[in-house]
């Protein structure tokens, strides 16, 4: 679901696009087979493994529990080699935007908003609609179940996401589908912007693509705790 809100290739009416279909898009696994969480040790590894491989971006759709020094150190890394990593918030009712997004930086905490009006056919997500609504289009509104906090850089759609698993297509809500929102916009934004993919891998090109995401931000009237920047369009 995460993977086909960056990068799916089908086309309506019979399918959805990612918003960046044409990047390369590597998946790399961090909780076991019927494991109910994620080891930092192995969080840890996938970050180091993604910025070996060559990724420009990760996305952490993932996030809970304390904040650890391996999980630290690993997205610092990815800084240093010039890899931008970016984080959900988490799903806890507007609980403090929890770890690792709230390692921010280096990394970008993403929170969820919604827009009345355009849920899935057949489908409610009423109970998600809650206060503070945009400034001045009050349809669009900050989800009820998405962290907020001081950490948060940006907000993006995570109400009702269409999007890919096996053998079709559901929606979901989540901070984890607003993060590849934005990671997958990122992507797009990017791949017009050579002079920063061309950089040496250093802290300066990390924060080089930090810089242009979010000068692509605009403010939807929510507050900084609630949406950062703003929603990067």
């Amino acid at each position: 679901h995460v993977g086909g809100i960056i990068a799916a290739h089908g086309m309506p009416p019979t399918g959805i696009r990612g918003l960046a279909p044409a990047c390369e898009l590597f998946s790399f696994r961090v909780f076991g087979k019927k494991a109910k969480g994620a080891s930092n040790f192995a969080i840890a590894k996938a970050i180091d493994r993604a910025v070996q491989m060559g990724c420009d971006l990760i996305n952490m759709s993932l996030g809970g529990g304390d904040s650890d020094d391996a999980t630290r150190a690993a997205m610092e890394d990815a800084q240093a080699q010039g890899t931008l990593v970016i984080v959900a918030n988490g799903n806890d009712d507007r609980s403090p935007v929890s770890f690792p997004a709230s390692f921010s930086p280096p990394g970008i905490a993403v929170s969820a908003m919604g827009r009345k009006g355009t849920f899935p056919p057949k489908t409610t997500q009423f109970d998600t609609v809650a206060k503070p609504f945009g400034n001045p289009d009050a349809n669009n509104f900050i989800a009820s179940f998405s962290n907020i906090g001081v950490e948060t850089d940006l907000t993006s759609t995570g109400v009702g996401i269409i999007s890919t698993v096996p053998g079709g297509y559901v929606p979901m809500d989540g901070t984890s589908m607003a993060t590849p929102a934005v990671t997958g916009f990122a992507a797009k934004l990017l791949s017009g912007m050579s002079a920063i993919l061309n950089m040496p891998r250093d802290p300066a090109r990390a924060n080089a693509m930090t810089q242009a995401l979010l000068a692509r931000a605009k403010p939807m009237g929510f507050g900084i705790n609630f949406e950062g920047n703003g929603f990067p369009k």
